[in-house]
C-alpha cells in the first residue's frame, strides 16, 4: 500500500475494551534448555496450558477475536492468546495444539527480519524466525497476524522516521504479504509511551499490546500477562484470580529481559 495512501486513511475508531480483558503473552514454543530470558515454554507444558483453559470452560482466542467478542458483549470466557517475535517454532509446536483445541491466537511478527533470527537477545540462544511462507500459513490456518515493528527496536528511543517505518511501513508489508488487513500492534519490550501510541494509531491500527502499561493503559495500550514455562495449573489460577486486581492501580512496565537493541541495529 502507497504510503500517501496510508497517510490519507482516518484514524481508526479504538476498539471497545473493557478492563480487566485476560490476554496472554507467549514468545517461544520450543525446548527449555538455554532460557535466560523466561521467553520460552516447553511443548509440553504449553499443552497442559492449553488443557487448563479448556478444562475451566475457557477458550483461547485472538486480540482481534476478543475485542469483537467484548463489542458485542459476549467475551465471557475468551482469553487472548499472544506471541511476540514471530519465531518460526510457532508453525509446528504452538500452531498444532491450537488447532486441536479449537483456539485462535495473535501472533506478532517482524517483517523487517523475515526469515532471520532473534539477534536482540544478546545473551541467549539464536533462533529462527518466520519467513512470509510461514507467515501465510500461520494466517490460513485462521490466526490474526499483528506487526511487532519492523525490525524490533524499542519505540519510546526511536527518531521519527524509525518510528515511522516501525509502525506505518511493518503494516503496509504486512498487509501486503497476507492480503489482509493488519489491526494490531505489540510494543516491542513492551515500551510505550504517548509518542508511540500516537503513531501506533495514525498508522492505522485498531488496537495495540504492551505488557503493564500503567497510567497509558487503554485500546493502544493493553495489558498482558506473561506466561512461562513454570506457569503450572495453581500459577495460572493465581495469575488469573490477580489480574484484576492488579488492573485497578496503575503500574509500571515489567523489567526488560535484555538490554534494548541500539536503534537500527540488526
Amino acid at each position: 500500500m502507497p504510503a500517501a495512501t496510508a497517510l490519507r486513511r482516518p484514524l481508526p475508531k479504538p476498539p471497545l475494551w473493557k478492563p480487566p480483558l485476560w490476554v496472554a503473552m507467549y514468545h517461544s514454543i520450543t525446548d527449555t534448555a538455554d532460557d535466560p530470558y523466561r521467553v520460552t515454554v516447553s511443548p509440553v507444558r504449553f499443552a497442559r496450558q492449553l488443557r487448563w483453559l479448556c478444562d475451566r470452560g475457557l477458550r483461547g482466542v485472538s486480540v482481534r477475536e476478543l475485542l469483537a467478542a467484548t463489542a458485542e458483549g459476549r467475551a465471557k470466557g475468551l482469553v487472548g492468546l499472544t506471541f511476540d517475535d514471530g519465531y518460526a517454532d510457532f508453525l509446528d509446536s504452538a500452531l498444532p495444539l491450537l488447532l486441536r483445541h479449537g483456539f485462535t491466537a495473535t501472533v506478532y511478527v517482524l517483517p523487517g527480519r523475515l526469515g532471520g533470527e532473534n539477534g536482540w537477545d544478546a545473551d541467549g540462544p539464536r533462533k529462527p524466525l518466520l519467513d512470509e511462507d510461514g507467515i501465510r500459513r500461520i494466517t490460513g490456518a485462521g490466526m490474526e497476524i499483528g506487526s511487532h515493528g519492523l525490525r524490533h527496536v524499542p519505540l519510546t528511543e526511536a527518531d521519527d522516521t524509525t518510528l515511522a517505518a516501525e509502525t506505518r511501513h511493518s503494516r503496509a508489508l504486512l498487509e501486503e504479504m497476507t492480503g489482509r488487513p493488519v489491526d494490531g500492534f505489540c510494543y516491542p519490550y513492551g515500551q510505550v509511551d504517548p509518542r508511540a501510541i500516537r503513531a501506533v494509531r495514525e498508522a492505522g491500527y485498531r488496537y495495540g499490546c504492551a505488557i503493564d502499561p500503567g497510567p497509558h493503559t487503554g485500546a493502544y495500550a493493553l495489558p498482558r500477562v506473561h506466561i512461562g514455562e513454570n506457569d503450572t495449573s495453581w500459577r495460572l489460577a493465581a495469575k488469573r484470580v490477580l489480574h484484576p486486581l492488579r488492573r485497578r492501580r496503575p503500574v509500571g512496565p515489567l523489567p526488560v529481559p535484555c538490554a534494548p537493541a541500539p536503534v537500527g541495529a540488526p
